[in-house]
């Protein structure tokens, strides 16, 4: 865990301190002030403001803990952050209910996202959403192009493997050099509706291309293994249920193949 990051019991500890200002002053509060010192004191707690906006990153799933964990030192940095899908269907209105959590707790940060349906009513200080599928490798670069470098990709958009697999490898290569991409849902990789399997010799699924992430990690160490262009950039492959972030990086440190030959011989 790295130095300040703030431990869990701090939830616990804002339910209690939620308590206490909902019994003391909620009642002569208007919503909209309420609903402001609440944002106030969770601002440090991604799964408290995760419940605070309605997003499914917390309740239905546990990301937003996990988001913490990985996200946490780029607390109070300037970044631009893209995700993918912002949710409410083909309702204009509706949706965005993660981004305005991505912005409450990282309160330098450019929020950026993605849909195949026009959600530009949605969009805020800080918050700008793009019209197109994320299956759709030119309309990716183009908003790259537009929004500048990228430090944070997080997928959260028709979970269909293909699409999910097309994205990773435009968008990847196209992160800054100590980015982080974000694939959640990944549960789709084992559900026939959304183009998986649970057939684990069959490569083309969200989750075998982790997989084979994992592999590519040491590939300085195979004899007989060419390397893939995501081999040199991948530095770590952070797995939980449903969840995967995949940190960009150098990954060439050297080889302990000669001593092995050494061996051999």
């Amino acid at each position: 865990m790295s130095k300040g990051y703030p431990q869990y019991e701090h939830i616990i500890f804002d339910h209690t301190l939620n308590k206490f200002l909902k019994d003391c002053v909620k009642s002569s509060l208007p919503d909209a002030a309420w609903f402001a010192l609440k944002r106030r004191f969770w601002r440090n707690s991604l799964p408290d403001l995760a419940a605070l906006y309605g997003t499914d990153k917390w309740g239905l799933h546990r990301y937003a803990g996990h988001y913490q964990r990985q996200l946490w030192h780029l607390k109070n940095s300037r970044f631009n952050l893209l995700e993918i899908g912002v949710g409410g269907h083909d309702v204009p209105d509706q949706g965005g209910h993660s981004l305005r959590m991505w912005k409450a707790f990282f309160p330098r940060a450019n929020i950026f996202a993605i849909d195949i349906f026009d959600k530009s009513a949605l969009e805020e200080e800080r918050i700008r959403i793009f019209r197109g599928s994320q299956a759709d490798a030119e309309f990716l670069r183009s908003v790259v192009r537009e929004i500048g470098v990228v430090h944070v990709v997080v997928d959260d958009g028709s979970h269909v493997n293909e699409h999910v697999i097309a994205s990773f490898q435009t968008l990847f290569p196209l992160l800054a050099p100590d980015g982080i991409y974000a694939i959640e849902d990944l549960q789709t990789a084992y559900w026939p509706a959304f183009g998986g399997s649970e057939d684990p010799d069959r490569k083309d699924t969200s989750m075998e291309m982790l997989k084979a992430f994992v592999d590519g990690l040491n590939w300085e160490e195979y004899f007989n293994r060419q390397s893939n262009i995501f081999d040199k950039m991948i530095m770590s492959v952070h797995f939980y249920h449903n969840l995967a972030f995949v940190q960009k990086g150098n990954n060439v440190e050297g080889s302990n193949k000669t001593a092995a030959q050494i061996v051999q011989l």
